[in-house]
């Protein structure tokens, strides 16, 4: 009888302290060779090596939600983490447009002055508003890719459907001439081998991930000039965030410290290891120089920016903060 009761004790605190073991789910649209969701998979391994009863399951390439779909789920607790483009979500909230402005980063360690200044604590104020933070603060730098020519400067998109991340992009390209065929950039590979596509901007990451050097002619990298910078994260719903316990909590917060140092210095490598593929594939490279760069910004000035200021209340203030970031 004693024995039986031993038994039936041992039996319930294991089934207490498997109860006690937290797992939270965390989505994202890219492909598992991707920097993304080799950010993913670091915070969740040094999470779970930190033996403190957390566990973070992951759902690659969109399979739990949609690419643009992850921003909703996350603020109502649908969803516990994602790494996401968080421009994507700027229907919701029009100030997020400006983490994908033509020509407001200049290159990698700029958009890392950036991620830790009042401007982004700005907008952590406004996630936040949304139950959502953030985790590992991430840029990412991207270029062109065409079909038929290179694009380099404005007058090279004029009669091209073009795919562009982001709104601003698209007002810019618009503006240039373009024709605008809006999808993430997981399914731009089928938009072009379907011909929906002339050519597209994304990240350099995703240029490579999703194999888009198997349908273009010309590839126009991120390098010394870098028109394209996304900031793309890692989030965490705030109020889930905020019922672990000190220990989780704390994993947690080292994991991401690690992923986003190693994120910043990926990035960069990411920028010059693409052209390889491209190079291999047979694809033309192209490259922006400094006038070309300037070229776009004057009508970024004149399109995106404009709009970014009549959409926005308060729109110039944050414009403002991000442009004194030098």
């Amino acid at each position: 009888m004693l024995k039986h009761l031993v038994l039936a004790a041992s039996v319930s605190l294991f089934a207490c302290n498997i109860a006690e073991a937290t797992e939270l789910r965390l989505s994202h649209q890219f492909a598992p060779n991707d920097i993304r969701h080799k950010i993913a998979d670091m915070v969740a391994k040094d999470v779970a090596a930190a033996n403190v009863d957390l566990n973070i399951k992951i759902f690659p390439s969109g399979s739990l939600f949609k690419a643009t779909e992850q921003y909703l789920p996350l603020s109502r607790g649908q969803l516990d983490m994602t790494v996401f483009p968080l421009s994507y979500a700027g229907g919701q909230r029009p100030e997020y447009n400006l983490t994908l402005m033509p020509g407001l980063i200049k290159d990698h360690d700029h958009a890392a002055r950036m991620n830790d200044s009042p401007f982004m604590k700005a907008l952590e104020e406004i996630m936040a508003e949304d139950d959502v933070m953030v985790l590992v603060h991430g840029y990412l730098a991207g270029g062109f890719a065409s079909k038929q020519g290179c694009i380099t400067k404005p007058e090279d998109v004029r009669g091209k459907t073009v795919r562009a991340a982001g709104k601003a992009f698209e007002q810019m390209l618009e503006g240039a001439g373009a024709s605008i065929s809006s999808m993430p950039s997981s399914e731009a590979y089928n938009g072009m081998q379907q011909g929906i596509l002339d050519a597209m901007n994304t990240s350099s990451s995703s240029f490579v991930s999703f194999r888009l050097y198997e349908q273009v002619g010309c590839y126009t990298p991120a390098s010394d000039v870098a028109l394209w910078f996304m900031y793309q994260p890692m989030l965490i719903n705030k109020t889930t965030f905020e019922g672990l316990t000190p220990e989780q909590q704390e994993a947690l917060r080292t994991a991401a410290a690690k992923a986003q140092a190693y994120y910043l210095e990926e990035a960069k490598r990411e920028d010059v290891a693409s052209i390889e593929p491209f190079e291999k594939a047979g694809v033309e490279i192209a490259k922006m120089t400094p006038e070309d760069f300037e070229a776009w910004r004057k009508l970024a000035e004149t399109t995106s920016y404009a709009a970014f200021l009549t959409e926005v209340p308060d729109g110039q203030k944050l414009l403002d903060m991000a442009l004194e970031v030098k």
